[in-house]
């Protein structure tokens, strides 16, 4: 009997992207086989126990996909998934103020209103799930449309509900020039600008202002209609996705490292697993296309390898920046809880806001101060140089997790496990010292955190302290591959992060060079990792135009899609060809 399996599809990567793709194939009633290497799949999606009964998030806390099509196609409530919106009062929400080197200072009305009005909350009606939409979970055009202010999606959805919005200059924008125009005060726009630059789309590239502001409203916007703290996370969200995937028949191998994506005549007919896999050796057929979830460096540059690439193609790979930053996540086992310093705590005592962990961006003051964030971490691309004072950082608030959960001031046996902290650090793999730097001094960057972290916190010292479980930028990589710099944009800083100006062109849709090869990563599709559901979804639309899968009456694709003339149409309406 062979031990070689055939599929009419193989994932490469069982991660958030490899793992819905799997989802949707499945509800679509063909044969699916999901490749992981590491022991268990989720990649970002993960927790960590570092001590029994205690769970924490390395890196992805909270829910970057309310406006996601696929909860209700993909029907996750039967499997599981559970999210508290906890929705916030807007006034209270405004209250709160921002943290800087001088205390908390209050938003003011007209941040409020403009970024509200951005996101789509005054509109009559509000289009906020639209707008995400619009912005994430819609397929860049065919090549043969020219792209232009009236058929960028956004564009269109604020030229039907704000259109007084709606300008050429829109699109060219940085989201510091948005954020001029509708916004008010300097730490406001500050504060917005580190969570689009922690989130993906920095606020500083030209042309994706949209896009940067609406990353940043996936988590304070979502389509509830009120500023939101979404519990839950991305761990319980994956619990489900995976249940919904093997529910419909998909075939999850883990422990199994695809060694080689094979080619048969410039056609991709199946991987071979690595010899010391789990099922060493083995080949897994594909008999419709093989799909590559992980990064576009391991997929095209490893496994297809330079015999089956134009030389053309293999250097615009090689030229595809992954670099960002990758994110430092800190959090802190306790004595007792951490309290804020008095120059915050008089602020929330004030304005009875309650004093442990509210979470938040550090420092606000101005713009300056993100900038020179940005040049230490992207520029000189090694150690931190900036005074800890005045080093950007966020923390997590209490509220985004469940109030029994041990990261929401719940207290253990053994003390109290604080919220997570995040900061931005150089990639490790542009860090002018070599990869393995910052793993070399570790205990420095470990002491420089506390440093950051202590200018708004009292209890961050010896005396306190019984864990501070941290991760290296490197140790973030090699446990979630696919995160390359630790942000889910993973390409270069500008306009090419969306539509059809992708990096490398031949990727632009999810095609690849090597027919019934598919690449569903951040690395090279829009819009990225963190954006649940949106690369499976857009690519959906794809595989439906090639004739690779026929979903049921449960499929509907975006609004604002283009079929590729002379393809099948993703509209169950349009099905013949264009």
């Amino acid at each position: 009997m062979s031990k070689d399996e055939r599929y009419d599809f193989v994932i490469v990567g069982g991660g958030p992207n490899g793992m819905a793709t799997a989802a949707y194939l499945a509800k679509s009633d063909v044969s699916v086989c999901v490749l992981e290497e590491r022991t268990e799949c989720g990649g970002a999606c993960e927790t960590q126990e570092p001590i029994p009964g205690v769970r924490i998030y390395p890196h992805a806390i909270l829910m970057y996909a309310s406006s996601a099509p696929g909860f209700d196609q993909l029907e996750l409530w039967k499997y599981g998934f559970r999210m508290n919106w906890n929705p916030v009062d807007i006034a209270g929400a405004a209250g709160t103020g921002l943290m800087t080197t001088k205390g908390y200072v209050r938003i003011s009305d007209q941040d409020a209103m403009g970024w509200g009005k951005l996101g789509g909350m005054l509109g009559q009606p509000m289009f906020t799930r639209e707008l995400q939409r619009a912005t994430f979970w819609c397929p860049p055009h065919p090549p043969e449309v020219e792209i232009t202010d009236d058929n960028v999606p956004y564009m269109q959805v604020y030229k039907q509900f704000q259109p007084d919005l709606w300008t050429h200059e829109l699109r060219e924008m940085t989201m510091f020039d948005v954020l001029d125009e509708h916004c008010e005060t300097e730490v406001f726009k500050t504060c917005m600008a580190y969570a689009a630059w922690a989130s993906g789309a920095a606020a500083h590239w030209e042309g994706v202002a949209i896009p940067a502001i609406t990353c940043v409203q996936l988590l304070t916007l979502p389509n509830t209609g009120k500023i939101s703290a979404p519990r839950g996370g991305l761990h319980a969200y994956f619990h489900a996705i995976h249940r919904c995937a093997v529910h419909n028949g998909a075939v999850v191998r883990t422990n199994c490292p695809v060694d080689e994506i094979l080619i048969d005549d410039g056609r991709a007919v199946g991987v071979r697993l690595r010899e010391t896999a789990a099922m060493g050796g083995r080949t897994i057929h594909a008999n419709n296309a093989v799909i590559a979830a992980c990064d576009v460096h391991q997929a095209f540059l490893k496994m297809v390898g330079p015999k089956h690439l134009d030389p053309g193609f293999i250097r615009d790979v090689k030229d595809i920046s992954l670099k960002n930053q990758t994110l430092y996540v800190s959090t802190f086992h306790t004595k007792k809880p951490l309290t804020y310093k008095p120059l915050y705590k008089k602020y929330l005592d004030k304005n009875n806001l309650g004093t442990y962990q509210i979470g938040g961006v550090y420092p606000c003051d101005s713009r300056e101060m993100y900038y020179a964030d940005v040049a230490d971490v992207d520029g000189f691309k090694g150690k931190p140089t900036l005074d800890p004072k005045y080093k950007m950082w966020f923390q997590m608030s209490a509220q985004t997790f469940d109030p029994t959960h041990s990261q929401s001031n719940y207290p253990t046996s053994k003390g109290y496990i604080s919220t997570p902290f995040e900061m931005a650090l150089t990639s490790p793999d542009y860090h002018v010292e070599g990869e393995d730097a910052p793993d070399k001094y570790r205990d420095e960057l470990k002491q420089y955190a506390e440093q950051c972290f202590s200018n708004v916190f009292d209890g961050l010292n010896d005396e306190n302290i019984i864990h501070h479980w941290y991760a290296t930028g490197r140790e973030i990589e090699l446990r979630n591959t696919g995160l390359i710099g630790g942000t889910w944009a993973g390409s270069r800083h500008c306009e090419d992060q969306l539509w059809g100006n992708r990096p490398c062109k031949g990727l632009e849709r999810y095609r690849s060079p090597i027919d019934n090869l598919y690449h569903a990563h951040q690395t090279s599709g829009h819009p990225g990792g963190l954006c649940l559901m949106a690369i499976p979804y857009n690519l959906m639309h794809i595989l439906i135009e090639d004739g690779m899968v026929e979903p049921g009456n449960w499929w509907y694709p975006s609004p604002w899609y283009i079929p590729q003339e002379g393809k099948i149409s993703a509209d169950p309406k349009k099905k013949s060809k264009v």
